[in-house]
């Protein structure tokens, strides 16, 4: 014959832990692991952009004139990792109260713009705006060749 006594503080001991465990489920569940958000002044609109009119007008928020007509897109998977260049890119984000590290392993997408309104006509301007789940979680704006540059979105005004 198999006898087990329980004392009144082993049920508390267990009913307190899966409380915890409860509690802990529930607001991973809510909060969500995805749930990075941009950490700007408010000033600016980072969410609820799904559509090209959205990205468009997100870009004008920073005095940024993007062709419509000149968008390109690419989806692309975020390392596992941030490896060197992107910590350093991740530098301009964070400049801008936005974050990619947050996002490893998960599948964004990338819009391309060229900017109609940069002050150096010579050079060819582009506006990329990395989005995730109808989220703007990155993105700069940029140029190549001699006299090339990467900038937040928010320095785009000081350098016109």
């Amino acid at each position: 014959m198999f006898i087990y006594s329980v004392r009144a503080s082993t049920l508390r001991f267990f009913g307190i832990l899966a409380l915890t465990v409860s509690l802990l489920v529930g607001i991973m569940a809510f909060s969500g692991a995805d749930s990075v958000s941009a950490m700007s002044d408010g000033a600016y609109r980072f969410s609820d952009i799904s559509t090209k009119e959205d990205r468009i007008e997100f870009l004008s928020q920073f005095g940024i004139c993007a062709s419509a007509d000149s968008e390109a897109e690419e989806s692309f998977t975020m390392p596992e990792t941030l490896d060197r260049v992107l910590l350093s890119y991740n530098e301009i984000q964070k400049a801008q109260g936005l974050d990619l590290s947050g996002y490893c392993k998960k599948k964004v997408q990338r819009y391309t713009y060229t900017v109609e309104n940069y002050k150096d006509s010579n050079l060819t301007v582009y506006a990329n705006v990395i989005v995730y789940r109808h989220r703007v979680i990155g993105g700069d704006i940029s140029a190549s060749g001699e006299g090339g540059f990467v900038l937040p979105f928010t320095a785009f005004l000081a350098a016109e």
